[in-house]
Formats: C-alpha cells, sequence, structure tokens
C-alpha cells in the first residue's frame, strides 16, 4: 500500500490521554482502515479489525493481542456480519466506535457497465455498511453513547462521468447517513460522514474496478476517468495518514463534525460546488416559489418543512 508506514509515529497526538475505546473497523486490511487500526493501538485504544481475508491482518492481532481482535467478515453476508458483531461484543464488552470503511469504486459509463458490475458495489458500499450499522444499534442504544463513522468520498458529494455507479453509492450512503444522525441523536450517539478526495490508498489499484465494456463515444467523459484510473495511482496529494489522524481528531471532539471533507481538492470541490448550487437556487428563486398553491397556511409550510429534515 503507497505510503503506508507501519513503523512510524501516528500523527494523531492528543494533547491528553483519551478514555480508552473499542473501535469496530471494517475493511481493515488496506488504505484508512488499516492505518486507523494501527494509530489507535499505537494510542491504546481497542480495535476490533475485520477483513474479508483475515490472514491480511493478522500482524495487528500479533502486535497487540491484548487490545486486538482480528475477524474475517465480508460485509455481504449477513450471517458473517452478525458472527463479526457477536465476537467482538464477547471479547471486548461493548464497541464504541463504528468504522463503516469497506467498499470500493467502479470506473466506467454508466451504459458500459454491466449489472454483474454494478450490483457488488452496492452490496458492499451500501448494503454492507446497513448491515454493520444495523447489528451494532442496539448495543449502542444500550449504551447511549457511539459515534458511527461512515466512509463516504467527495464522490458521495458531487458526481462525475466514469463514477457514476460509485457515486450513486456514496449518495446513498450520504442520505443514510443524515437521516441515521437525526435518528440517534437524542440517544447519545453520534454519525459522521468522511468525504476524501484523492488519497494515496489501493482505491486506484488493488480495490478499484474498471467495467469491462468500452463505448468510444464516452471516451471523452467517462473515458478520461479510466486514463486517470490508470495514470494516477500512488500519485494522489493526500497522505492517508494524515486522513487516518483527521478521522481520529473528529471522533474525539467535544462536537463532532457531521461531515468532514478530507484533502485540499476535495475541499476545493466542494467549497466551488456550494458556492454553484447557491447561485442556481437564487437564479430559480421565483420559479421554485411559485410551484406551491396559491395560499399555504404557515402550519402547512412547517408541517411541509419537517418530512424533510
Amino acid at each position: 500500500m503507497p505510503n503506508s508506514q507501519p513503523n512510524s509515529q501516528p500523527n494523531y497526538q492528543p494533547d491528553s490521554q483519551p478514555p480508552q475505546k473499542v473501535w469496530f473497523i471494517t475493511g481493515a486490511s488496506t488504505g484508512f482502515g488499516n492505518l486507523l487500526a494501527q494509530q489507535l493501538l499505537r494510542a491504546g485504544h481497542k480495535v476490533v479489525a475485520t477483513a474479508r481475508r483475515p490472514e491480511q491482518i493478522a500482524d495487528l492481532a500479533n502486535d497487540s493481542k491484548d487490545r486486538c481482535l482480528a475477524l474475517p467478515l465480508d460485509v455481504t453476508e449477513e450471517s458473517a456480519v452478525e458472527a463479526a458483531v457477536d465476537a467482538a461484543i464477547q471479547r471486548f464488552g461493548r464497541v464504541d466506535v463504528l468504522v463503516n470503511n469497506a467498499g470500493y469504486g467502479l470506473a466506467g459509463a454508466i451504459e458500459e457497465a454491466t449489472e454483474p458490475e454494478f450490483m457488488p458495489v452496492f452490496e458492499t458500499n451500501v448494503f454492507g455498511l446497513i448491515r454493520l450499522t444495523r447489528a451494532l444499534l442496539p448495543h449502542l442504544r444500550r449504551q447511549r453513547s457511539g459515534h458511527i463513522v461512515n466512509l463516504s468520498s467527495i464522490g458521495g458529494l458531487i458526481g462525475s462521468p466514469g463514477w457514476g455507479y460509485y457515486n450513486a453509492s456514496k449518495f446513498a450512503v450520504e442520505g443514510f447517513s443524515e437521516a441515521l444522525a437525526a435518528e440517534v441523536a437524542p440517544l447519545g450517539i453520534h454519525v459522521t460522514i468522511v468525504e476524501p478526495g484523492p488519497f494515496r490508498t489501493d482505491f486506484l489499484g488493488r480495490s478499484g474496478v474498471e467495467a469491462q465494456q468500452r463505448i468510444a463515444d464516452y471516451d471523452q467523459t467517462a473515458g478520461k476517468t479510466r486514463q486517470y484510473f490508470h495514470e494516477q495511482a500512488g500519485k494522489q496529494a493526500g497522505d492517508p495518514e494524515k486522513a487516518a489522524a483527521a478521522i481520529i481528531a473528529a471522533v474525539e471532539a467535544a462536537e463532532p463534525p457531521r461531515h468532514l471533507v478530507l484533502g485540499k481538492i476535495a475541499f476545493e470541490r466542494m467549497s466551488a460546488r456550494l458556492d454553484q448550487w447557491k447561485q442556481e437556487l437564487e437564479s430559480w428563486r421565483e420559479i421554485s416559489l411559485g410551484a406551491d398553491f396559491e395560499q399555504v397556511s404557515a402550519a402547512d409550510s412547517e408541517n411541509a418543512s419537517a418530512e424533510v429534515k
């Protein structure tokens, strides 16, 4: 994995030692998941590290046997999810932080990708995340505390040609997480959605998939994404170690963020998109406001607003 240095000092260095927590991390074999596990274990926390191939995370458990539980987990299998959660609770008695990190991308135009190619993206990125969240929610509710960190992407906020199915899966994560956050806030449970830009993980390497079919008409749109897919692996501007440290800092914050955009590219893209949306909203103000019935009571407007909050 590019830019991963297991023996280096973590970037996360709190001013004071926080209470020891139990973190449950999916997709811990590479990328953000693996670096999070390393930094957390060095900081004294307990970690349930999961991966489809448990041999890839065996070193985490070997180095911290009393504080790390390495488990096999395919998030697309409900029975495996339930077994992993049960094992985590049995070993540590609780889970304080769930990090839904498992996921991957699919490059190709909407028309190019086939159902056997794009459906697994949703099974992992969306439904796997939902399964883990639902499996742990009863425990977090009983504790009246906890934090759910869902890995989205700048691609969960802004769609791009060639990333349509990946965008759709991450947009789903955004909507699910927003609703979840509103539901669990009164129960003492936080939700943070992480939206990274390009980072030097395996996203463009082993964790990425390219649609087999290629249609020449899309060469100037989705084709550019395919080109990026091949040429930019290992050249991304984002430092994964710093991203992992930022996620930990967000969880440890007194007031955790609902959205955590990571990296200059993602930050600038989102800032520009917000400006664009505001301008478009103002440009179409009269049309938008004119779509109601002529006479709508204040009470009706308030009730309608509550439906979409």
